[in-house]
């Protein structure tokens, strides 16, 4: 589902940033998506870690290939080789499984969550192996729709933000930051839209 605030959201950053204002325009009815699955979210976003978004999708494919379905219960119960078979680092596997692990047993209280402000939920998340700043900020704009996060470390967002702010030279995180405050409130639907910049096909975590 479109979160409620999207509307708002795009014609307020059409007003205020000429970049965003043509890409809107350009990808006019495309919107965030999420499965609806906390577990899967986290879990594609752990296999997304440092690959390109093609590569990702295809380890995943053969992921749910292999196990049918992604689920904390099949997850915990797949041996390393099989995850790895697919396409998974040796770290990546262990990662995986702990997390269904945490999920299976209930250690994650994902209901919880929706009272907590976003720099709350990435500490819990944080503590999860293999789950870093990042992987939380996908969980957050993805899963839980919030609607300003800014993912510095997201290599696709640096790279549209050199090319459409810098005349393509690297930024600072500090010059990063600074463009980005005139995004707020609304800087996960800002670096979505930079995103389709790079790839029109919209990712659903």
């Amino acid at each position: 589902m479109t979160p409620q605030y999207w509307n708002q959201a795009t014609r307020e950053l059409a007003a205020s940033d000429e970049v965003l204002n043509k890409l809107i325009a350009e990808f006019d009815g495309l919107t965030i998506g999420s499965r609806g699955d906390a577990f899967a979210t986290l879990a594609r976003a752990i296999v997304g870690q440092q690959l390109s978004v093609k590569a990702a999708q295809s380890v995943w494919n053969r992921l749910c290939a292999e196990l049918r379905s992604i689920t904390p219960a099949v997850m915990v119960g797949a041996e390393a080789a099989r995850l790895r078979a697919c396409g998974l680092s040796g770290q990546k596997a262990i990662y995986l499984r702990d997390l269904a692990e945490r999920f299976d047993s209930k250690a994650l209280d994902v209901a919880a969550w929706s009272h907590l402000d976003d720099e709350a939920v990435i500490a819990q998340l944080t503590q999860v192996k293999g789950i870093g700043r990042w992987t939380a900020e996908m969980f957050l704009i993805f899963y839980m729709t919030r609607p300003d996060v800014f993912p510095l470390d997201d290599i696709g967002l640096q790279r549209a933000m050199r090319t459409y702010y810098n005349r393509g030279r690297p930024l600072s995180a500090l010059r990063m930051r600074r463009i980005g405050a005139g995004w707020a409130p609304w800087r996960s639907v800002a670096t979505w839209y930079l995103w389709r910049s790079l790839d029109p096909i919209p990712v659903k975590y």
